[in-house]
């Protein structure tokens, strides 16, 4: 995702807005993140399943290890 500093975003607005892309755009501020600008057909159920295959998970993600009773 592309970053821009808040003062060049204001300056460039409508401009920027006309070439969004589909990743959108990271508003920055005294290079801190603030803001991100996406396209509104920009949803999160294509981060579903997009991480298949790239993540490897180690040990039981049932279980918090922790002994406990629930019957106190």
């Amino acid at each position: 995702m592309k970053t821009i500093a808040a003062a060049k975003f204001k300056a460039q607005c409508l401009a920027l807005l006309d070439r969004l892309g589909p990743d959108g755009l990271i508003v920055t501020k005294h290079g801190r993140p603030v803001a991100i600008v996406r396209p509104i057909g920009h949803s999160s159920k294509a981060l579903i399943g997009s991480l298949k295959g790239r993540i490897k998970i180690a040990g039981d993600v049932m279980t918090t290890r922790v002994k406990w009773d629930a019957g106190r």
